[in-house]
């Protein structure tokens, strides 16, 4: 079973289907309570202080569940809240499971992005089997993630700076565009997930 974490802010219906589609079992989850869950996602819509706020009851749970070496994925702002900090809202925490920090994308381009961006593969990974290099997946943000360490970024895309567009630490995964929006290829970044956690 994928649990879908349901803090009252993330695009559920679609990831929801997503994962319905490539047969991960999804099961939506308003409580802290993952027993059962081979993997859980946290999904994405709003600003990084809200979502943080919201998560804040989720935490300890999912902390235990990450230590335990269940995997995570954190999708859009569910990639973002995994930092420590973000420009959006000052003095709001951020989970720091990925050290670093969000900033706001460059004046140079139009904010927030919404569209299609390729992805240049920075290391080959599980989450990446099947994606090649200029393989296009929709984006939806306004802020980007900066890791400390830049080798947990195992993709990046290119819009007014080179950024992370998809993360991994251990068993923590984020990606910053939309796979459940991202046509077949995105379809196929979940059914990795799906695949990974049932290893």
């Amino acid at each position: 079973m994928i649990a879908i974490v349901d803090y009252g802010m993330g695009n559920l219906f679609s990831i929801y289907n997503a994962f319905l589609k490539v047969g991960g079992d999804p099961e939506i989850k308003r409580d802290p309570e993952f027993g059962g869950a081979e993997g859980i996602v946290i999904p994405g819509v709003g600003s990084f202080g809200r979502c943080t706020e919201r998560l804040r009851r989720f935490q300890e749970p999912l902390e235990e569940r990450i230590t335990e070496g269940t995997p995570v994925l954190g999708i859009c702002i569910g990639m973002q809240v995994m930092l420590d900090e973000s420009e959006e809202s000052p003095g709001a925490r951020g989970f720091g499971w990925i050290p670093g920090r969000v900033v706001r994308l460059p004046e140079s381009v139009t904010v927030p992005q919404m569209g299609w961006n390729s992805l240049e593969i920075k290391k080959g990974m599980e989450l990446l089997d099947g994606i090649s290099p200029g393989d296009m997946f929709y984006f939806v943000h306004s802020y980007h993630c900066i890791p400390y360490d830049q080798r947990v970024v195992a993709a990046s895309t290119h819009y007014g700076v080179e950024l992370a567009a998809v993360v991994a630490k251990d068993n923590i995964y984020g990606t910053q565009f939309h796979p459940e929006k991202s046509g077949p290829k995105g379809l196929r970044i979940l059914e990795n997930f799906v695949r990974m956690v049932r290893c």
